[in-house]
């Protein structure tokens, strides 16, 4: 499977496929140009001795900005909001990413990531790179810097992002804790 922003090589896996199917819903029906779409970004932490990544897999940047980021995963959307809204608040170290979007690949919600509201629902609340347009300078890009709020949404992602291997322990690798 070769990812259709970069040409990697990827594991073929159902997920995966869908992350793909993702990113050409953006580039081939939406209207972002494959530079405007950056994949597979990660956010590591380790609290507690327990190392996670987070991963998102696409960030949108419309004018040098990233405005929204896309989280997939299986199943109900409800239990991604809060670490997506996590994500989205801290992956930027200038600025909070000011929306976020969940899907299972069928199904989505636009969050804004402030206070962390539904905006949207479905496939169609993704927005498209006109209405991105718009958003971008409607959306507040306000910076993210209190180290309280900061390391709120640091753990967020450390519990809700954990990955339990099959013989009890982490499947992350190693951050500083």
């Amino acid at each position: 499977l070769h990812d259709c922003l970069t040409g990697e090589t990827l594991p073929d896996t159902d997920d995966e496929r869908v992350r793909q199917g993702l990113a050409r819903l953006l580039t081939e029906r939406l209207g972002y140009e494959r530079t405007e779409l950056e994949p597979r970004l990660t956010i590591d932490t380790r609290y507690n001795g327990i190392a996670v990544q987070t991963r998102i897999e696409l960030t949108v940047r419309i004018a040098g900005r990233r405005l929204f980021i896309v989280r997939y995963g299986p199943g109900s959307l409800v239990t991604r909001e809060t670490a997506a809204v996590a994500a989205a608040r801290v992956l930027d170290p200038d600025y909070r990413i000011p929306l976020a979007v969940v899907t299972n690949g069928r199904d989505a919600e636009l969050l804004e990531t402030a206070r962390g509201r539904v905006l949207a629902t479905g496939m169609d609340c993704i927005p498209d790179r006109q209405r991105a347009e718009v958003l971008a300078k409607d959306c507040e890009f306000a910076p993210y810097a209190d180290p309280g709020l900061r390391d709120k949404a640091l753990r967020i992602l450390n519990v809700f992002d954990r990955e339990v291997c099959c013989a009890g322990g982490s499947c992350a690798p190693a951050a500083d804790e």
